[in-house]
């Protein structure tokens, strides 16, 4: 049952088909009354209806389980009255917890006995758990329980009566749970609530009573959850730097580690490896490993404590250090890396490259390269040649340097694999005796890839972090008044200078980030730079009448402008269009004309046509132009899987569809603007005065609403998430939050008086965007303001408190864009293609075998792209008698996907995938994504200063702003 309800709570057909198969085969069970009360005998009732009863009755047990545990930690407290002193410590708010959901319990009894004329419940957990009183206890439930854990242990010391009575009373419970156990349950409370609203929102139906409370009780459960969150993480790290304080007695650490400025970044137990001269590994052992603001500390471990106590609860580790070091001197090198030079300008060369990995590989490569080297040499001898020879020329030699080039990349891979948990770190060591500084390799091996390219990047964005412009980057007005997490705000990682100063007029209008894959980055390369792919940008208007686009390389560390596309008319917008899957009939059909046309970008002119490139083959001026009969400028620009509308100055909204390549149909809205359009899901909305027209998929059918009461206040950007639109105007400060089904405004929000830095007078929001949970509000003044936002399916309502960037433009933020991509799938598993090679073995990987399926293979032919030498001109040198034809030869077997192409990008050269590594049910459960926001903009300008120290630098010039996020695992 517990995967049929996995497969439902996903939206399965087979999922759901499986429950009601099983509630079928179950009828006896559903008609009688369990002891909840929930009367399940009316099959009459649709199949959601018995669904929701399901959920409810989880609901309702679920509760009733914790409200148990809460009673036995209960018990356990006034047993302890008689014998421990601290019993109010360790049991800190765990009545006032208690009280609270009895109330709640009793609540619920009565939606239950109320569910045939109502069936509503989400009210009922925002009537619950909004309260101010709720998030107060469990706050301090949560500090507490670190503390509480220790004051337990040292009870357990010191009482051992109390130690047997815990014994007791684990050894008599029917489930065998620890003290511990029973008291982490308040902590997972939120999120179990989470889960089964989640269940329970997925089986409402849109027209339902119970949908809007469902949405905004998720997003009650979500602000909930994500604040205690934070107050165990901090408690976490409080208890983890007191521990490691107490074991230092270094007077620097020691000062870092009792600063209030300290904050804990990262830490994690590796395992610490050391390597002979020959590559075999002499010791390892566990350390942990702490990030600590600008200083990375390496510890001894020491988990050793009473084995009864452990048991029951968890004993604190004690460390001892073993050596720090600053992290502005701390380099992570990456496979095949021959040297590293720091800022300093130290030099540390490699003694070994069996450090690297298994030496048996890199000899293999060093062979390989000699191979190379040798045939190189062949082929220059081939080309003196007198004779013409069928399979002896300079064509075949070349072919075979091919294949040795190929064989070196793919040995190269093969390394890369084998290092992908290995955690290679350059730090200073002690200065040699003439004093030249020295660098010392420590290598780590890593629980998983994940946590690898997790270390990697957090010591990035730590050194980025340490920078002028983002040691106060961000104004973060807390509740609490305590500082965030160091990288829980985004990061300024560089600033861009978009058009030259030709074009200095040019004005900045749209951008966006076309995603590509790139093989050209290594494995912490790939963790540490910007998203990959291409970022467009584009402008016109000013004083000319061209625009131009402007495509940045983001395939390397840093962007590149790679290159420049001259437009008759200014830019107004751009739209990504990503070609559709196929259906499983027509994928083998349509694979090759697939990989021809590819993703598209439409670019939006002010003389009402819509250019259609290539995001790939940007060396193609335009397939397709697209135009509207009243050459009217095209404002924006959305896609839908069967049409794409463009928003026009005249008020309509030009629909073309896709299917009869390009037939053009147009929908009359008004006689403003059409200044935005957003796709939602099977519909568009489109922004027309202060009316939203929604549009209907296939149908075209619309529906409007009013988003604002003065018709002179246009919706000028609209963004989305979970179950709500926010919008925002031509005029004034305020953004509206719009319900995505009921079309009902939720909440407004002043943005004027939500920050201190922006000025009386004119001010309105000129860009908006929502990424990450956060949603990014530009304004007139160059200011940009961030709020958190649930990202769930709720509602994404504004709970908290602004954040202010201390960066800024100089004038208006022209516009907002997010740009995330994920790592290649197979950056994530293990040795993947020695597991693919054993799948292939066993008939269970299909299609082609590895490359590595034996260790030393005896015979290797060596090709590349040649099929066959007998259409090469020439005799056929051979020894062997004529037989048959003379110029046939056996056809050798095509090189197996190894396709090329030249980039526009410079020194960028692609190479397909034979094989795809792995299954692809991994590369589902498992993503790493990297994000960054791009903000566009006149000049830059850091505010928060003294008058005579906020100047604009270069105020006339276009320049893009590039913030960096962490790196995010999702399943």
């Amino acid at each position: 049952m517990t995967s049929d309800r996995y497969a439902a709570r996903n939206g399965t057909k087979e999922g759901l088909g499986r429950r009601k198969l099983a509630m079928i085969r179950k009828v006896s069970f559903l008609q009688r009354k369990d002891s909840t009360g929930i009367e399940l005998d009316d099959f009459s009732h649709c199949f959601v209806q018995v669904v929701r009863r399901l959920i409810l009755r989880s609901i309702v047990q679920s509760e009733s389980s914790y409200l148990d545990s809460l009673k036995r930690i209960l018990q356990v407290r006034h047993v302890s009255l008689q014998v421990l002193s601290t019993v109010r410590q360790i049991f800190h708010r765990l009545h006032e917890i208690y009280q609270c959901h009895c109330m709640f319990q009793i609540a619920l009894a009565s939606r239950v006995a109320e569910w045939d004329q109502s069936e509503n419940i989400g009210d009922l957990f925002v009537a619950s758990f909004s309260k101010s009183m709720v998030l107060n206890v469990y706050s301090d439930y949560i500090n507490n329980f670190t503390s509480a854990m220790a004051l337990i242990k040292k009870a357990c010391l010191s009482k051992p009566a109390f130690l047997d009575f815990l014994k007791r009373k684990q050894a008599s419970s029917p489930d065998r749970i620890t003290l511990y156990g029973l008291m982490v349950k308040p902590i997972q409370r939120f999120p179990q609530f989470i889960l089964l609203l989640q269940d329970m929102l997925k089986n409402t139906p849109r027209s339902h009573s119970d949908r809007l409370p469902l949405q905004l009780a998720l997003t009650e459960l979500e602000t909930l959850a994500e604040k205690l969150n934070e107050q165990k993480r901090v408690a976490d790290q409080e208890a983890e730097i007191q521990h490691l304080a107490h074991s230092t007695g270094e007077r620097n650490l020691n000062k870092l580690l009792n600063s209030e400025q300290r904050q804990l970044i990262h830490c994690e137990l590796l395992t610490e490896i050391v390597f002979g001269d020959k590559g075999q590994v002499i010791k390892s052992k566990e350390r942990k490993v702490f990030l600590i603001n600008d200083t990375l500390i390496c510890a001894n471990v020491n988990l050793k404590g009473p084995p009864d106590i452990n048991t029951l609860v968890p004993v604190g580790p004690k460390y001892t250090v073993k050596w720090s070091a600053s992290l502005l001197q701390t380099q992570v090198v990456e496979v095949g890396q021959d040297s590293l030079q720091g800022k300093d300008g130290v030099i540390t060369r490699k003694h070994s490259k069996v450090l690297l990995g298994p030496p048996r590989l890199y000899q293999e490569l060093e062979e390989l390269q000699h191979d190379l080297a040798v045939v190189e040499e062949v082929s220059l001898l081939v080309g003196t040649l007198h004779g013409i020879y069928q399979n002896l020329n300079t064509t075949v030699s070349q072919d075979w340097c091919l294949a040795l080039q190929r064989l070196i990349r793919l040995k190269e891979e093969e390394i890369q694999n084998a290092n992908k948990c290995r955690l290679r770190l350059s730090v200073p060591g002690k200065p040699d005796k003439s004093g030249h500084p020295v660098s010392i390799m420590v290598v780590f091996n890593t629980p998983n890839p994940f946590s690898k390219i997790s270390w990697v990047n957090r010591l990035h964005l730590a050194k980025i972090a340490q920078r002028k412009e983002n040691t106060s980057g961000w104004e973060c007005a807390e509740e609490d008044g305590k500082t965030k997490a160091l990288l829980s705000c985004p990061l300024l990682t560089c600033k861009l200078s978009v058009f030259s100063s030709r074009t200095h007029t040019l004005k900045l209008e749209a951008a966006l980030h076309s995603p590509s894959q790139s093989r050209l980055l290594g494995f912490c390369t790939a963790s540490t730079s910007l998203p990959q792919g291409y970022l467009w940008v584009a402008g016109g208007g000013g004083n000319s009448n061209h625009g131009q686009v402007e495509i940045f390389s983001l395939n390397r560390a840093s962007a590149r402008l790679v290159k420049t596309l001259p437009l008759r008319a200014p830019v107004l917008c751009l739209e990504y269009v990503k070609e559709p899957c196929p259906s499983t009939e027509e994928k083998t059909e349509k694979a090759q004309r697939a990989a021809k046309t590819g993703n598209i970008i439409c670019v939006g002119l002010q003389d009402g046509s819509i250019h259609v490139q290539s995001s790939v083959d940007t060396a193609v001026q335009c397939l397709l132009t697209l135009v509207n009969p009243d050459n009217c400028p095209v404002l924006c620009l959305k896609h839908s899987l069967s049409f794409l509308f463009a928003g026009l100055a005249n008020g309509k909204v030009a629909i073309y569809h896709r299917k009869t390549g390009g037939e053009l149909s147009q929908l009359p809205l008004s006689h403003d603007p059409v200044y935005c359009l957003l796709a939602l899901e099977d519909t568009v909305w489109a922004s027309c005065e202060n009316q939203v027209t929604v549009i209907q998929g296939d149908s075209l059918c619309v529906q409007s609403f009013e988003a604002h009461a003065d018709p002179d206040f246009s919706v000028s950007h609209m963004v989305h998430s979970g179950g709500g639109v926010w919008m925002a105007f031509t005029k004034g400060s305020s953004i509206h939050l719009f319900h995505t089904e009921t079309l009902q405004q939720l909440q407004e929000v002043n943005i004027s008086t939500r920050t201190n830095y922006l000025s009386p007078g004119h001010i309105c929001v000129s860009s908006l965007l929502i990424s990450q949970g956060m949603l990014w509000v530009g304004t007139s003044q160059g200011v940009i303001i961030t709020f958190s936002v649930p990202t769930l399916e709720g509602i994404p309502k504004i709970t908290g408190k602004a954040m202010t960037s201390l960066n800024a433009h100089c004038g208006a933020v022209d516009f907002l864009v997010s740009a995330s991509s994920t790592l290649a799938s197979d950056l994530l598993r293990r040795d993947s293609i020695f597991n693919i090679s054993k799948e292939s073995a066993n008939g269970e990987g299909g299609g082609e075998t590895s490359p590595w399926k034996q260790d030393k293979p005896k015979h290797l032919l060596l090709q590349y792209h040649l099929h066959s030498t007998s259409q090469l001109p020439g005799k056929l040198l051979t020894a062997q008698p004529e037989q048959g034809n003379p110029r046939a030869s056996p056809d050798l077997q095509m090189e197996d996907g190894s396709i090329y192409e030249v980039n526009e990008d410079p020194d960028v050269w692609l190479r397909g995938r034979p094989l795809e590594l792995g299954k692809e049910g991994e590369a589902k459960r498992n993503k790493v994504t990297s994000t960054a926001i791009f903000s566009g903009g006149r000049g830059y300008r850091r505010i928060g200063l003294s008058s005579s120290e906020e100047t604009c630098s270069d105020s006339s010039e276009n320049t893009l702003l590039v913030w960096q996020l962490p790196l995010t695992l999702s399943q």
